[in-house]
């Protein structure tokens, strides 16, 4: 019963509120405010958030630290096979701007592989940091 005539205020409240707001205006703010809504329900790529978390690190170090960053994530944390990994990498990074990996940072069964990871990256690092490749 309670649940009805609440649904039948709000009903007339909206009904009352619609003629008296001026259609015209309220068209006009719509697209701005589900522009809006939109935004605040975007979730950033990524790729965006790495560079945005990683460049600050490069500042002074390098030219271009965006460039830099974006180059690491692209072409050296993209040659890591395994997913942990490749996250543990890619935290080390953003977090100190070099490539980093602590061992709690990956299962015990993998922490092993720490080191052949850091071998595999250690070209395309040296690359992304002297050599920047232009995309």
């Amino acid at each position: 019963m309670l649940l009805r005539i609440c649904s039948a205020a709000m009903l007339a409240s909206l009904a009352l509120i619609g003629p008296l707001a001026g259609s015209a205006q309220a068209q006009s703010q719509l697209p701005l405010e589900s522009m809006q809504i939109r935004s605040l329900y975007r979730v950033p790529e990524p790729r965006d958030e790495f560079v945005r978390q990683c460049a600050p690190h490069m500042l002074g170090r390098w030219a271009h630290p965006e460039a830099v960053c974006g180059c690491l994530h692209d072409h050296a944390a993209a040659t890591v096979d395994d997913p942990d990994l490749r996250q543990a990498l890619l935290r080390g990074i953003s977090e100190t701007g070099v490539p980093t990996i602590e061992t709690d940072w990956v299962p015990p069964s993998k922490q092993n592989e720490i080191g052949p990871t850091f071998t595999k990256i250690a070209k395309p690092t040296l690359q992304c940091m002297f050599e920047p490749i232009s995309n």
